[in-house]
C-alpha cells in the first residue's frame, strides 16, 4: 500500500522523549567511539566560548527601550 502524496511516514520524537532519545544517542556515541570524544569536548568549549562572549556583549551593550524600531507592529 502506498502512502498518500503529502503524508508522512515514520515516527516523531516530541518534548521530553526526544531530548531522552538525544542524550542516549549521546552518551552511546561517546562510549563507543573515542575519536567522538573529542569532537563532543572541542563542541562544547567552543559554544561555552560563544555563549560567554555573547552574554559579555550583551551584559556591555544592553538594549535600550529606543532600539526597538517598530514598538507596535500590528499597531495595537
Amino acid at each position: 500500500m502506498e502512502p498518500e502524496p503529502g503524508s508522512r511516514v515514520g515516527f516523531s520524537l516530541k518534548g521530553s522523549a526526544g531530548l531522552i532519545v538525544a542524550i542516549v544517542v549521546v552518551a552511546v556515541l561517546l562510549i563507543m567511539l573515542p575519536a567522538y570524544r573529542w569532537f563532543f569536548l572541542i563542541s562544547v568549549l567552543i559554544g561555552l566560548v560563544i555563549a560567554g562572549g555573547l552574554a559579555l556583549w550583551h551584559k556591555l551593550h544592553p538594549i535600550e527601550e529606543e532600539d526597538v524600531k517598530p514598538k507596535r507592529p500590528l499597531g495595537l
